[in-house]
C-alpha cells in the first residue's frame, strides 16, 4: 500500500485543537506600547528629513527622495501592524510552517539575485527600485516558530529532552549560521537570532548548563568565523584600536564617535549637521544614532534611550501577565529582538561594541526593518488585550516543569 500523503492542512498544523492559545478575558490593549513606537517612528522621520538635502547631494538624487521612501515605509508598517494585530494569534501560530517556507524562499531568491556593487552581499531581493532584506522575514518567522516549538515542548513535558528539544534547535542554529552568517555574510543578524532563541529557550525552562555549553560552542565558531575573514578581523582590530585606523578600516567608527561628541550637551540643531555631508557612512541607516546625537546632543540621547526604555518596559509588563506559554515566549522574543538590536547599534556608535551593520529599531531608514518591526509589535498589541490585571504577590523562580517566571515579587496592577 502507498503511504498516505499528509494533507497541506495537516502539514501547516491547522488541524482543530492544535496550537490553541488559552487567552483570558479581552480588555483594552496597551496604548503605551503603540505610543512609544509611534514616537520612535516620528523621531526617525524627523532626522531623515533634516539630513535629506545632504544625502541627496551625496547620492545625486532628489531632495525629497529619502523622506518620501521613509513615509512609504511608515505607511506600509502601519498596514503590517493592523494585519498582525487583527488576524487571530492562533492563526499566526498555526501558520508558522508557511512563514518558514516563505522566509526560506526569500532567502534563496536573495542568494540567486546578482549583488549590488555597493553592497556585495546576497542579502536583498531587488525588483527595480524596490529592495527587500530577507533576514527580517526570517527573524519574524523564526520568532513565531520558536515560540510554538518551545510551548509545545512545555505542554508535552519534554522541554529538557535532548532529542526532542535541543537537537532541533541545534539544527536550526547550524542552518542559520551557514546561510545567514556564512553565505550572506550577515554575522550581526545571526547574532540577534541566536540570542533571541537562547533567551526564549532559557525562559521556557531549558537548563542554563546546556545553554552555556551551546553558547561556548557558538563562541568558538564565532572566533573562527572572525579570524577566517579579513574584513571581520579588521572590524575587531578597529574596535580595539579605533584611533589607529581612522582613514581606512576604522573610518566609520571614528566618524561615529566624532558625530556623537560634536553634539555636546544640547546638540547642533536640526539643520546644522556636518557629518551627514559625506563624512558619516550610512548616515540614514546604521549610523543614524550618531547623526541624532550630533543634532540633539546628550540630553536628546537620554530622551531617546528613555523612550526605548518605555517600549521595553511595556513589553516586559505584557510578558509578565500573559496567561499561556506561547504568548509569553512570543513577547519575550520580541523584547529580546528589539533590545539587543538597539544595544548593538547604540553600542557600536559610541565605541562600546564593534560595528555590526545593525539598524536602530523604528529609527533607521529602511522599509524592511520598519515593516517587520511594526508587524511584531502588532502581535504584541493583540496579545496585550488578554493580560491579567494583576500578577501574583509571590512566585517561585521556576515552576515544576522548568519554566522561568517573569512575575515580579510585588503585586502590581495593569496600567490602562
Amino acid at each position: 500500500m502507498r503511504p498516505q500523503r499528509k494533507s497541506i492542512i495537516a502539514w501547516l498544523d491547522l488541524s482543530p485543537g492544535e496550537g490553541v492559545v488559552q487567552l483570558g478575558r479581552k480588555h483594552k490593549p496597551d496604548y503605551w506600547l503603540v505610543t512609544a513606537c509611534g514616537i520612535l517612528l516620528l523621531i526617525g522621520l524627523i532626522v531623515i528629513y533634516s539630513i535629506s538635502p545632504a544625502l541627496a547631494l551625496t547620492n545625486n538624487v532628489g531632495n525629497n527622495y529619502y523622506v518620501i521612501k521613509q513615509i512609504i515605509a511608515i505607511v506600509l508598517s502601519a498596514v503590517a501592524f493592523f494585519i498582525t494585530a487583527k488576524i487571530p494569534i492562533t492563526t499566526w501560530r498555526r501558520s508558522y510552517k508557511a512563514l518558514l517556507l516563505l522566509a526560506g524562499f526569500a532567502t534563496l531568491l536573495a542568494l540567486a539575485i546578482p549583488v549590488n556593487p555597493m553592497y556585495p552581499a546576497h542579502r536583498w531581493v531587488r525588483f527595480g527600485g524596490l529592495s527587500f532584506e530577507s533576514v527580517e522575514l526570517v527573524t519574524f518567522a523564526v520568532l513565531i516558530w520558536i515560540a510554538h516549538f518551545l510551548a509545545e515542548r512545555i505542554r508535552t513535558n519534554t522541554i529538557k529532552s535532548l532529542r526532542k528539544t535541543l537537537q532541533p534547535l541545534l539544527v536550526a542554529l547550524f542552518a542559520m549560521g551557514i546561510i545567514i552568517a556564512g553565505v550572506q555574510s550577515d554575522l550581526g543578524s545571526t547574532g540577534i537570532l541566536v540570542i533571541m532563541m537562547g533567551v526564549m529557550a532559557y525562559v521556557a525552562g531549558i537548563p542554563m548548563k546546556r545553554i552555556m555549553m551551546i553558547a561556548g560552542a557558538i563562541l568558538i565558531v564565532l572566533v573562527l568565523a572572525i579570524s577566517a575573514v579579513p574584513y571581520r578581523r579588521a572590524r575587531l582590530e578597529t574596535f580595539l584600536h579605533p584611533d589607529t585606523n581612522c582613514q581606512t578600516t576604522g573610518y566609520q567608527a571614528c566618524q561615529s564617535i566624532i558625530s556623537v561628541g560634536s553634539g555636546g550637551l544640547f546638540g547642533l540643531g536640526l539643520g546644522n549637521s556636518v557629518q551627514a555631508y559625506g563624512y558619516e557612512p550610512e548616515a540614514a541607516n546604521d549610523s543614524i544614532f550618531a547623526i541624532y546625537a550630533e543634532k540633539f546632543g546628550f540630553i536628546g540621547c537620554i530622551i531617546l534611550v528613555a523612550i526605548f526604555g518605555l517600549l521595553f518596559a511595556r513589553l516586559k509588563s505584557i510578558a509578565e501577565r500573559l496567561p499561556d506559554d506561547f504568548s509569553r515566549l512570543l513577547v519575550v522574543g520580541v523584547l529580546t529582538w528589539f533590545s539587543v538590536q538597539a544595544l548593538v547599534n547604540i553600542g557600536g556608535m559610541v565605541g562600546l561594541l564593534p560595528l555590526k551593520g545593525i539598524t536602530l529599531p523604528f529609527i533607521s531608514y529602511g522599509g524592511t526593518s520598519v515593516v517587520f518591526s511594526a508587524a511584531a509589535i502588532g502581535l504584541v498589541y493583540q496579545l496585550s488585550q488578554y493580560t491579567a490585571l494583576k500578577v501574583p504577590t509571590s512566585q517561585p523562580p521556576s515552576s515544576s516543569d522548568g519554566r522561568r517566571s517573569f512575575h515580579r515579587n510585588t503585586l502590581r496592577r495593569a496600567d490602562y
